[in-house]
């Protein structure tokens, strides 16, 4: 499993502008992490809900650690198949847990959300088992993941999305608080109005099946839409959306980024002229500078250590 794990940051580090990339530091990515695949952190409507943990060998003191979220408009997508998206997050040493969740097929709305907030709980509950830096978790993910990474974040314990979370098998030592806090949200492209996808304009049809035919679908459409918990004290969030992605309105995340510093959280967003969705929302130089501006966002919230001078031993 490390030895893929070194060949898969090789594939996704490596393009014409990041020849400079040593080998020395990509190798030194699989040597300083170590992989716990397939914990099960929820079983919930006849499936266990499953994360794989990427985490730092041997660490005397807790790391900042990134939650990561698949896309799939909550129908599809695999943890699996996003391995590669998780690989600059090692690279900027972080901790990463890659989750699934319940797809539509499996639970319409809201039980992606609820599974995403468990996750968070588990972690909560198993931070020093493995290292984790509650105070620095960040959640991060595209499209339908982005979605699901800041509902993780925005969302109160009152919403009762936790209510599931119970089963003691899957607790683990640590105390958990009523208000489990995240410190950064990374917003590839996420819906965050859930609301206008399953009618008029705007509609699309990921969002009706995953809405299905429930009787009160306006009223869970409104519980699970981001821009409905937008509040002072909710974290820092950075979006990354084209202004050309026919998938999910860019104005979205354009009306987010305004609500955001209306009530004075602090955000940005990163908007790609031409950018559409998925793979094509960028180009690789494009792709890189998200990734550097990420970099650059955390270190703002002190996620993530300044970078050392060259003054600096």
């Amino acid at each position: 499993m490390t030895r893929s794990l070194g060949v898969m940051m090789l594939v996704a580090l490596t393009s014409a502008t990041v020849q400079a990339q040593s080998t020395d530091q990509l190798a030194r990515i699989e040597n300083d992490f170590r992989v716990v695949p397939d914990v099960i952190y929820l079983t919930a409507g006849g499936m266990d809900a499953k994360l794989d943990l990427y985490v730092r060998r041997g660490s005397s003191t807790a790391q900042p650690t990134l939650i990561f979220i698949h896309g799939g408009g909550w129908t599809g997508g695999t943890k699996e198949a996003r391995v590669l998206a998780i690989a600059p997050y090692l690279a900027m040493g972080l901790n990463v847990v890659n989750v699934e969740y319940r797809l539509a097929k499996v639970a319409l709305a809201p039980g992606a959300v609820e599974d995403c907030r468990c996750a968070l709980k588990w972690l909560y509950s198993h931070a020093k088992q493995y290292g984790i830096d509650t105070q620095k978790i960040v959640v991060a993910g595209d499209s339908a993941g982005g979605h699901l990474a800041l509902m993780t974040g925005f969302l109160p314990a009152s919403a009762g999305m936790e209510r599931q979370c119970g089963r003691s098998e899957y607790h683990g030592q640590d105390p958990v608080p009523a208000e489990m806090k995240v410190a950064a949200v990374v917003n590839w492209y996420g819906i965050s109005d859930v609301t206008e996808l399953i009618d008029g304009p705007n509609m699309r049809p990921y969002a009706v099946t995953w809405l299905g035919n429930l009787m009160n679908r306006e009223d869970v459409a409104k519980r699970v839409s981001p821009v409905t918990y937008v509040r002072a004290g909710v974290p820092a969030v950075l979006t990354i959306h084209g202004d050309a992605d026919p998938t999910v309105p860019y104005q979205q995340s354009v009306r987010l980024h305004k609500m955001l510093a209306g009530v004075g959280v602090p955000n940005e967003l990163m908007t790609i002229p031409g950018g559409k969705h998925g793979l094509d929302c960028c180009n690789a130089e494009e792709r890189v500078k998200v990734y550097q501006t990420i970099q650059t966002f955390l270190r703002k919230q002190g996620i993530l250590p300044a970078p050392r001078t060259s003054a600096q031993p």
